[in-house]
């Protein structure tokens, strides 16, 4: 008897996620955390944590990475040659002068993935280019959009029962004299 029911093919095909950083309000680590999960492939019903079911992300406007606090002057990337007395210690600032704001987006969203052998096949998937312009633009199905989220005040755009309470709130509500 097999397990497979449905179309499971589908399932396991990767698409392509966009996600402009320069214009993205959230911070480098709520980011690289919602990036993440879509590398895991966290976000599709037949996750599990042994295959590599994730998809790709490409995150554009790197050098535009919004921080919080004193992260850019406090926080420190160090790397060792394990010689004795090599090891090296960058801040953020330094680093994105170095290297980019991408790299500096990599080693977040590094952090933020499990540490096993599916790491770096997960983090390959992962295209962060500094500027807005990419060499994927064929290939993106589905746009990361914060400011496209509904307001949750707003009527008719929450749950049935809270629209049958505002509906009924509103009736019994006194119009105007």
């Amino acid at each position: 008897m097999t397990t497979n029911i449905g179309r499971t093919s589908l399932a396991y095909s990767r698409s392509w996620h966009l996600v402009n950083v320069a214009s993205d309000p959230r911070s480098l680590g709520r980011l690289a955390t919602s990036i993440a999960i879509t590398l895991m492939g966290k976000h599709k019903p037949i996750y599990d944590p042994s295959t590599d079911c994730g998809d790709y992300v490409v995150a554009t406007g790197c050098h535009d990475l919004h921080t919080t606090g004193k992260k850019r002057t406090q926080k420190k990337y160090y790397s060792h040659s394990t010689r004795p007395g090599r090891l090296q210690e960058l801040t953020m600032d330094r680093m994105m002068a170095k290297y980019g704001g991408a790299e500096v987006l990599r080693r977040a969203v590094s952090g933020m993935l499990p540490k096993n052998r599916l790491r770096d096949i997960r983090l390959a998937r992962l295209k962060a280019f500094e500027g807005p312009g990419h060499p994927y633009k064929k290939n993106i199905l589905k746009l990361y959009d914060v400011t496209e989220r509904p307001a949750r005040e707003e009527k008719g755009k929450g749950t049935p029962v809270m629209d049958a309470i505002n509906a009924k709130l509103d009736k019994n509500a006194p119009g105007p004299a």
